[in-house]
């Protein structure tokens, strides 16, 4: 019997803190690192993966090389993933992890997989394990790393946060359903060729019958309006001075006091939540 020990990386922050931790915590561990592509990550997410391994001294390895977000889109009728329906972190994020730890836990090795669950975060738990050989582990729950742990972690590495952090907190997958509408209108911003692309997938998508967009009661044409803009934008600054002014100032770290995620800022009738495997 041997032991492996596996840690995935989603493209966010808590993720990446965890690998550095672990690497300098545990050095003597062999961890394979892993991130599931889906094809449709942002630009930003590759180039942090890049600055990651630097640190690391070792590779990410990239599960899900053949059968991508396309793929999959037209297996389900071209219908797009929803909150009631997330084929795509079913299809492109747990199937992938399970095939590729498979063979290791048919010949009776012991799996450890570690989650990058923080201890400010005890609503969260990691995902189940269905097999008595696979052993999720949270360490950032064990050591006490809650999320400004996870801020001295990526500063004091050099590897600092995701560039996309600066506009966006939900997912590095381009087209996320779980994205606020400001994030969509950033999107535009942004990465202009990518919301056309995502228009082109709705459109798609409605012409094959499926009842959805990627936001909820509204598509991204109407969304994309100049005065539907301006109104999203108005709505998400007053929420955003709201939230400020709760802020709990703590006088050993005033301005780590002050970060916050746009993901603070969601509101319920966007949706909610979103997927723990794809956001960490």
């Amino acid at each position: 019997m041997n032991e492996r020990h596996v840690l995935g990386i989603s493209g966010g922050k808590d993720s990446a803190a965890l690998a550095i931790f672990m690497r300098q915590k545990y050095p003597h561990l062999d961890i394979s690192y892993f991130f599931t592509d889906t094809g449709k990550e942002l630009p930003e997410v590759y180039d942090f993966l890049a600055k990651l391994e630097g640190f690391l001294g070792k590779q990410i390895e990239r599960l899900n090389p053949h059968r991508d977000f396309d793929f999959w889109l037209r297996e389900y009728g071209h219908f797009l993933p929803n909150p009631q329906t997330r084929w795509c972190t079913r299809q492109l994020k747990l199937l992938p992890f399970k095939n590729w730890v498979r063979p290791w836990l048919e010949s009776g090795d012991k799996v450890y997989s570690y989650v990058a669950i923080r201890a400010d975060e005890e609503h969260r738990e990691g995902l189940i394990s269905q097999h008595d050989n696979l052993i999720v582990q949270l360490p950032f729950r064990e050591h006490g790393v809650d999320k400004m742990g996870v801020y001295d972690l990526l500063d004091a590495s050099g590897v600092g946060m995701p560039k996309y952090y600066d506009w966006r907190s939900r997912s590095g997958c381009t087209f996320c359903f779980f994205q606020q509408k400001i994030e969509w209108v950033r999107l535009k911003k942004e990465h202009p060729d990518k919301f056309e692309e995502a228009k082109a997938y709705e459109k798609s998508a409605l012409e094959h019958g499926s009842p959805f967009t990627w936001t909820q009661r509204e598509s991204l044409e109407e969304l994309e309006q100049p005065e539907r803009v301006a109104a999203i934008e108005a709505d998400f600054n007053i929420r955003k001075q709201r939230e400020y002014a709760r802020i709990r100032i703590n006088p050993l770290r005033p301005q780590k006091s002050e970060l916050m995620d746009i993901d603070e800022l969601y509101l319920e009738e966007e949706g909610g939540g979103a997927c723990l495997i794809c956001h960490k």
